[in-house]
Protein backbone atom coordinates (compact mmCIF):
# COMPACT_ATOMS: atom_id res chain seq x y z
CA UNK A 1 0.00 0.00 0.00
CA UNK A 2 2.65 2.66 -1.01
CA UNK A 3 -0.11 5.28 -1.92
CA UNK A 4 -0.50 5.41 2.17
CA UNK A 5 1.15 8.47 4.25
CA UNK A 6 -0.48 8.39 7.07
CA UNK A 7 -2.53 6.18 9.32
CA UNK A 8 -5.43 7.38 11.56
CA UNK A 9 -5.66 5.31 14.46
CA UNK A 10 -8.43 4.42 17.17
CA UNK A 11 -7.12 4.49 20.61
CA UNK A 12 -9.81 2.44 23.32
CA UNK A 13 -9.94 -1.39 21.62
CA UNK A 14 -7.27 -0.99 19.05
CA UNK A 15 -3.96 0.51 20.40
CA UNK A 16 -5.47 -0.59 24.43
CA UNK A 17 -8.38 -1.75 26.38
CA UNK A 18 -8.91 -0.35 29.48
CA UNK A 19 -5.49 1.59 28.85
CA UNK A 20 -3.16 -1.42 28.93
CA UNK A 21 -1.68 -2.25 25.08
CA UNK A 22 -2.87 -4.72 23.51
CA UNK A 23 -0.18 -7.65 22.38
CA UNK A 24 2.04 -6.09 19.88
CA UNK A 25 0.26 -2.59 20.08
CA UNK A 26 3.63 -0.93 20.87
CA UNK A 27 5.73 -2.75 18.40
CA UNK A 28 3.51 -2.01 15.43
CA UNK A 29 3.20 1.55 15.85
CA UNK A 30 6.85 1.77 16.41
CA UNK A 31 6.89 0.30 12.69
CA UNK A 32 4.55 2.70 11.42
CA UNK A 33 6.77 5.55 12.41
CA UNK A 34 10.05 4.07 11.29
CA UNK A 35 8.60 4.13 8.18
CA UNK A 36 8.08 7.77 8.08
CA UNK A 37 4.39 7.43 8.12
CA UNK A 38 2.22 10.42 9.66
CA UNK A 39 0.51 9.21 13.00
CA UNK A 40 -3.46 10.65 14.50
CA UNK A 41 -4.65 9.07 17.29
CA UNK A 42 -8.44 9.94 17.16
CA UNK A 43 -10.68 9.04 19.56
CA UNK A 44 -14.09 9.65 20.79
CA UNK A 45 -12.82 8.91 24.55
CA UNK A 46 -14.51 12.05 26.81
CA UNK A 47 -12.91 11.09 30.41
CA UNK A 48 -9.79 12.58 29.33
CA UNK A 49 -7.69 15.60 28.26
CA UNK A 50 -5.44 15.15 25.17
CA UNK A 51 -2.07 15.79 27.62
CA UNK A 52 -3.41 13.17 29.98
CA UNK A 53 -4.12 10.56 27.15
CA UNK A 54 -0.54 10.89 25.61
CA UNK A 55 0.58 10.43 29.17
CA UNK A 56 -0.88 7.24 29.89
CA UNK A 57 -0.01 5.64 26.57
CA UNK A 58 3.41 7.11 26.78
CA UNK A 59 3.82 5.10 30.33
CA UNK A 60 2.59 2.19 28.34
CA UNK A 61 5.35 2.13 26.00
CA UNK A 62 4.04 4.19 22.80
CA UNK A 63 5.45 6.50 21.36
CA UNK A 64 2.93 9.26 21.65
CA UNK A 65 3.02 13.45 21.85
CA UNK A 66 -0.21 15.05 22.83
CA UNK A 67 -0.14 16.86 19.56
CA UNK A 68 -0.87 13.33 18.00
CA UNK A 69 -4.25 12.67 19.71
CA UNK A 70 -7.28 14.49 18.26
CA UNK A 71 -10.14 13.79 20.55
CA UNK A 72 -14.04 14.47 19.95
CA UNK A 73 -13.62 17.60 23.27
CA UNK A 74 -11.23 19.36 20.93
CA UNK A 75 -13.18 18.93 17.97
CA UNK A 76 -16.12 19.88 19.51
CA UNK A 77 -14.67 23.14 20.99
CA UNK A 78 -13.69 24.13 17.17
CA UNK A 79 -17.62 23.38 16.66
CA UNK A 80 -19.22 25.69 19.36
CA UNK A 81 -16.80 28.50 18.71
CA UNK A 82 -17.57 28.30 15.15
CA UNK A 83 -21.43 27.40 15.04
CA UNK A 84 -22.62 28.83 18.53
CA UNK A 85 -19.65 31.39 19.02
CA UNK A 86 -20.22 32.91 22.85
CA UNK A 87 -23.62 30.31 23.74
CA UNK A 88 -24.02 29.10 27.59
CA UNK A 89 -23.29 25.48 27.39
CA UNK A 90 -24.00 23.07 29.73
CA UNK A 91 -21.71 20.01 29.91
CA UNK A 92 -23.09 16.44 31.02
CA UNK A 93 -19.94 14.43 30.36
CA UNK A 94 -18.21 11.74 32.80
CA UNK A 95 -14.60 13.23 33.58
CA UNK A 96 -12.56 16.28 33.85
CA UNK A 97 -12.23 17.86 29.89
CA UNK A 98 -12.68 21.94 30.87
CA UNK A 99 -8.54 21.71 29.57
CA UNK A 100 -9.62 21.12 25.93
CA UNK A 101 -12.55 22.96 25.52
CA UNK A 102 -11.07 25.82 25.30
CA UNK A 103 -12.78 29.39 24.33
CA UNK A 104 -16.27 27.14 25.36
CA UNK A 105 -18.59 29.26 27.92
CA UNK A 106 -19.54 26.59 30.47
CA UNK A 107 -22.31 27.37 33.01
CA UNK A 108 -23.64 25.15 36.02
CA UNK A 109 -27.01 23.84 36.70
CA UNK A 110 -28.46 26.72 37.89
CA UNK A 111 -28.04 29.02 34.39
CA UNK A 112 -30.29 28.31 31.90
CA UNK A 113 -27.95 27.17 28.63
CA UNK A 114 -27.88 27.68 25.20
CA UNK A 115 -26.54 24.69 24.27
CA UNK A 116 -26.46 21.01 25.89
CA UNK A 117 -23.31 19.34 25.27
CA UNK A 118 -23.16 15.55 25.77
CA UNK A 119 -19.92 14.16 26.60
CA UNK A 120 -19.14 10.32 27.42
CA UNK A 121 -21.41 8.65 29.99
CA UNK A 122 -20.62 7.62 33.12
CA UNK A 123 -22.06 7.87 36.66
CA UNK A 124 -23.33 11.34 36.51
CA UNK A 125 -25.47 10.10 33.31
CA UNK A 126 -28.03 9.79 36.47
CA UNK A 127 -31.86 10.64 36.15
CA UNK A 128 -31.24 14.06 37.67
CA UNK A 129 -29.21 15.35 35.05
CA UNK A 130 -30.60 13.70 32.04
CA UNK A 131 -34.14 15.04 33.05
CA UNK A 132 -32.38 18.22 33.68
CA UNK A 133 -31.16 18.14 30.46
CA UNK A 134 -34.28 17.37 28.86
CA UNK A 135 -35.95 20.36 30.56
CA UNK A 136 -33.22 22.93 28.27
CA UNK A 137 -33.77 20.54 25.27
CA UNK A 138 -37.42 21.39 25.84
CA UNK A 139 -37.02 25.37 26.59
CA UNK A 140 -35.22 25.28 23.14
CA UNK A 141 -31.69 24.86 23.34
CA UNK A 142 -29.40 23.27 21.20
CA UNK A 143 -28.25 19.55 21.42
CA UNK A 144 -24.60 18.52 20.36
CA UNK A 145 -22.81 15.21 21.37
CA UNK A 146 -19.56 14.76 21.44
CA UNK A 147 -20.47 11.33 19.75
CA UNK A 148 -23.86 8.39 19.79
CA UNK A 149 -21.31 5.22 20.54
CA UNK A 150 -23.43 2.86 22.38
CA UNK A 151 -21.00 0.97 24.13
CA UNK A 152 -16.97 0.14 24.46
CA UNK A 153 -15.13 -2.24 26.46
CA UNK A 154 -13.34 -1.93 29.14
CA UNK A 155 -11.29 -5.46 31.22
CA UNK A 156 -15.00 -5.80 32.57
CA UNK A 157 -16.34 -6.15 29.63
CA UNK A 158 -18.93 -3.93 27.62
CA UNK A 159 -20.16 -0.93 29.22
CA UNK A 160 -22.94 1.41 28.38
CA UNK A 161 -21.90 4.59 26.53
CA UNK A 162 -23.42 7.77 25.29
CA UNK A 163 -25.79 6.83 22.03
CA UNK A 164 -27.85 4.59 24.94
CA UNK A 165 -29.02 7.70 26.69
CA UNK A 166 -28.68 10.18 23.73
CA UNK A 167 -31.41 8.58 22.07
CA UNK A 168 -33.80 8.77 24.62
CA UNK A 169 -33.06 12.39 24.81
CA UNK A 170 -33.51 13.58 21.43
CA UNK A 171 -36.52 11.30 21.31
CA UNK A 172 -38.34 12.41 24.44
CA UNK A 173 -37.50 16.14 23.46
CA UNK A 174 -37.85 15.75 19.79
CA UNK A 175 -34.52 17.15 18.43
CA UNK A 176 -31.31 15.55 16.86
CA UNK A 177 -28.24 16.16 18.21
CA UNK A 178 -25.36 17.52 16.11
CA UNK A 179 -23.16 14.85 16.14
CA UNK A 180 -19.05 16.20 16.33
CA UNK A 181 -16.78 12.96 17.15
CA UNK A 182 -16.81 10.09 14.93
CA UNK A 183 -18.68 9.05 12.69
CA UNK A 184 -18.84 12.98 11.81
CA UNK A 185 -17.57 14.14 8.58
CA UNK A 186 -15.92 17.22 10.16
CA UNK A 187 -14.16 15.27 12.59
CA UNK A 188 -11.85 12.98 9.57
CA UNK A 189 -11.70 16.28 7.89
CA UNK A 190 -9.83 17.80 11.21
CA UNK A 191 -7.58 14.95 11.04
CA UNK A 192 -6.46 14.66 8.12
CA UNK A 193 -6.05 18.35 7.73
CA UNK A 194 -3.62 18.05 11.12
CA UNK A 195 -1.75 15.59 8.82
CA UNK A 196 -1.39 17.43 5.67
CA UNK A 197 -2.66 14.68 3.66
CA UNK A 198 -5.51 14.13 1.47
CA UNK A 199 -8.05 11.16 2.42
CA UNK A 200 -6.76 9.03 -0.56
CA UNK A 201 -3.40 8.85 1.23
CA UNK A 202 -4.70 7.76 4.57
CA UNK A 203 -5.63 4.75 6.27
CA UNK A 204 -8.30 4.68 9.01
CA UNK A 205 -7.74 1.56 12.06
CA UNK A 206 -10.66 1.24 14.06
CA UNK A 207 -13.14 -1.86 16.24
CA UNK A 208 -15.91 -0.04 15.37
CA UNK A 209 -16.94 -1.30 12.05
CA UNK A 210 -19.90 1.91 11.64
CA UNK A 211 -18.25 4.73 13.44
CA UNK A 212 -14.82 4.17 12.67
CA UNK A 213 -14.17 2.43 9.45
CA UNK A 214 -17.54 2.92 7.37
CA UNK A 215 -17.58 5.95 8.21
CA UNK A 216 -14.08 7.04 7.42
CA UNK A 217 -14.60 5.26 3.87
CA UNK A 218 -17.59 7.40 3.04
CA UNK A 219 -15.03 10.22 3.64
CA UNK A 220 -12.45 8.42 1.10
CA UNK A 221 -10.07 7.13 3.63
CA UNK A 222 -9.23 3.67 3.19
CA UNK A 223 -10.78 1.74 6.30
CA UNK A 224 -9.57 -1.15 8.60
CA UNK A 225 -11.49 -3.10 10.88
CA UNK A 226 -9.61 -4.63 13.89
CA UNK A 227 -11.32 -7.71 15.63
CA UNK A 228 -10.29 -6.34 18.78
CA UNK A 229 -12.09 -4.14 21.61
CA UNK A 230 -15.82 -3.86 20.77
CA UNK A 231 -15.75 -5.42 17.61
CA UNK A 232 -18.18 -8.78 17.20
CA UNK A 233 -18.92 -10.74 14.56
CA UNK A 234 -22.77 -10.44 14.36
CA UNK A 235 -22.31 -6.58 14.31
CA UNK A 236 -19.60 -6.97 11.45
CA UNK A 237 -22.31 -9.34 9.46
CA UNK A 238 -24.93 -6.53 10.03
CA UNK A 239 -22.98 -3.92 9.22
CA UNK A 240 -24.16 -1.64 6.69
CA UNK A 241 -20.90 -2.14 4.41
CA UNK A 242 -17.52 -4.15 3.52
CA UNK A 243 -14.37 -2.91 5.59
CA UNK A 244 -12.04 -2.46 2.77
CA UNK A 245 -9.61 -4.55 4.92
CA UNK A 246 -10.19 -6.67 8.52
CA UNK A 247 -7.13 -7.91 10.25
CA UNK A 248 -7.34 -9.95 13.44
CA UNK A 249 -5.26 -6.94 15.29
CA UNK A 250 -3.45 -3.99 15.23
CA UNK A 251 -0.20 -5.78 15.71
CA UNK A 252 -0.98 -7.00 12.00
CA UNK A 253 -0.80 -3.21 10.40
CA UNK A 254 2.59 -3.58 9.63
CA UNK A 255 2.59 -6.26 7.12
CA UNK A 256 -0.74 -5.02 5.48
CA UNK A 257 1.29 -1.81 4.70
CA UNK A 258 4.44 -3.91 3.99
CA UNK A 259 6.21 -2.90 6.34
CA UNK A 260 7.81 -5.74 7.52
CA UNK A 261 8.70 -8.93 5.06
Amino acid sequence: MESVRAVLIDIDGVLTVSWRPLPGAVEALREIRAAGLGVALVTNTTSRTRASIAATLSEAGFEVRAEDVLTAPSVTAAHLAEHFPGARCALLNSGDIAEDLVGVTLVDGDTVPDVVVVGGAGPEFGYTALNRAFGHLQRGARLVAMHRNLYWRTDEGLQLDTGAFLVGLEKAARVEAEVTGKPSPAFFAAALARLGVGADAALMVGDDIEFDVLAAQRAGITGVLVKTGKYLPETHERASGTPDHVLDSFADLPALLKLTQ
